[in-house]
C-alpha cells in the first residue's frame, strides 16, 4: 500500500497526475490538498484498491500539521509528496519585463506561493517518511529558475521565486537524506503546458512544444516512479519533461 500526497490538487497538471496514478496503481491511498473542493471524475469511485481522501487547507502551518496528524493514523509510509502549487501572474500583475514593473506585493506573493508554500509542505509531511521505504518529494520548478540559463532577463518575481524554491530543495534534500537514505527530491520543469498559467504566453509557442497536462503527468510519473533513474541523478534532481538535467 502506497501513500501519495498531491498538494495544489486544483491545478490541471495535478488533476492529470491524479488520473495517471489511478491508471498505474492498484493499491494506494491518494491524498489531495487544495483550498477548495476537489472536482475530479474519480472523486468518489474505487478502482482496484485505490482510495482517495481530500483535505481543504489554507496551507498554514497549523492546517498542514492537522493534515499530517490525520494521515499518520494510516500508519502507511509516504511514497510520494507531489507539490503542484505555483503562480506566474494574476489579474493585477503580469510577469515583469523591466525593473519598473516590480511590485513588492506581487513579489512577496510569488515567493509565498512558489517557494515558501512548497517547503512548508515538505516540513509538514517529512515525518510520514520511512527509513526503509523508497520515497520521492517533488515540486514543479521551472527552467527560468536556473541562474545560468537566464539569458533574457525579466520575469523578476517568477525567476527569483523558482530559484529560491531550488535552493530550499537543495538544503532540504541534504537534511532529509541524513535520516531517510531512500528518499530523493526532484525539481521538475514541465515545459509549456496548456494551462491557465501559460495561456497568455502561448501565441509564439510551436504546436509541438505546447504540452497537454496529460502528457506532462505521464512524463512526471515515469521519472519519479523509476528509482534506478533517480539514483543516477543529483539529489535534488533538477530535470525537464524529457528527463534531461537542467543546469543550476
Amino acid at each position: 500500500m502506497q501513500l501519495i500526497i498531491l498538494s495544489g490538487a486544483s491545478s490541471d497538471i495535478a488533476k492529470a497526475y491524479f488520473n495517471e496514478l489511478h491508471n498505474e496503481l492498484t493499491d494506494a491511498i491518494i491524498v489531495t490538498l487544495s483550498r477548495s473542493d476537489f472536482d475530479n471524475s474519480f472523486n468518489s469511485t474505487t478502482q482496484h484498491n485505490v482510495r482517495h481522501q481530500h483535505f481543504i487547507t489554507d496551507y498554514s502551518d497549523a492546517s498542514l500539521a492537522a493534515v499530517a496528524t490525520e494521515l499518520a493514523r494510516y500508519d502507511i509510509p509516504l511514497s510520494q509528496l507531489m507539490i503542484f502549487n505555483g503562480m506566474l501572474h494574476n489579474s493585477d500583475h503580469a510577469p515583469e519585463r523591466k525593473l519598473s514593473d516590480i511590485s513588492q506585493a506581487h513579489f512577496i506573493d510569488s515567493m509565498k506561493t512558489n517557494a515558501l508554500l512548497p517547503i512548508a509542505c515538505v516540513n509538514a509531511f517529512v515525518p510520514l517518511l520511512n527509513r526503509k521505504t523508497p520515497s520521492v518529494i517533488c515540486a514543479l520548478s521551472a527552467r527560468v529558475g536556473s541562474i545560468s540559463d537566464n539569458k533574457l532577463g525579466g520575469w523578476y518575481s517568477y525567476r527569483a521565486s523558482k530559484a529560491a524554491l531550488n535552493m530550499l530543495f537543495k538544503s532540504a534534500a541534504i537534511e532529509i537524506k541524513r535520516r531517510f537514505q531512500h528518499n530523493h527530491c526532484v525539481l521538475f520543469h514541465p515545459g509549456t503546458t496548456d494551462t491557465p498559467l501559460s495561456k497568455p504566453f502561448q501565441a509564439n509557442v510551436p504546436a509541438d512544444k505546447l504540452f497537454t497536462p496529460e502528457f506532462v503527468a505521464k512524463q512526471l510519473y515515469k521519472f519519479v516512479a523509476d528509482t534506478h533513474f533517480l539514483s543516477q541523478l543529483d539529489n535534488p534532481a533538477y530535470i525537464d519533461w524529457q528527463g534531461k538535467t537542467i543546469d543550476w
